[in-house]
């Protein structure tokens, strides 16, 4: 079984700072690529924050300048550093990996169950 286990969510005001991590755990022969979505009440989930293997990375127009994302290989972890957040910022943030299972050797993309992010006065 692979898992992957977010948290760091909650409530801050606007221009506030929070630190989301997500651990995977479970049969992992090797990690790929590692990423943040985020999804708001009405709206699609979309891609936040993505890092490679090798540690490039991506990011949505929308958190650039705002947004870290790194990762730890030997935790098999990764976080999103979130400075300067907006009310708009809000929204339950996934963590997704793409994974080669340990057991299976099958290479497949795997999701938290995410974290709740609200960012208001």
């Amino acid at each position: 079984q692979v898992q992957l286990v977010e948290s760091g969510g909650g409530l801050v005001q606007p221009g506030g700072s929070l630190r989301l991590s997500c651990a995977a755990s479970g049969s992992i022969f090797s990690i790929y690529a590692m990423a943040w979505y985020r999804q708001a009440p009405g709206k699609q989930r979309e891609l936040v924050a993505a890092i490679s293997s090798g540690g490039s990375t991506n990011y949505a127009d929308s958190v650039k300048g705002r947004f870290t994302i790194s990762r730890d290989n030997a935790k098999n972890t990764v976080y999103l550093q979130m400075n300067s957040l907006k009310p708009e910022d809000t929204a339950v943030y996934y963590c997704n990996a793409d994974i080669l299972h340990g057991t299976y050797y099958s290479r497949d993309s795997y999701w938290g169950q995410g974290t709740q992010v609200t960012v208001s006065s």
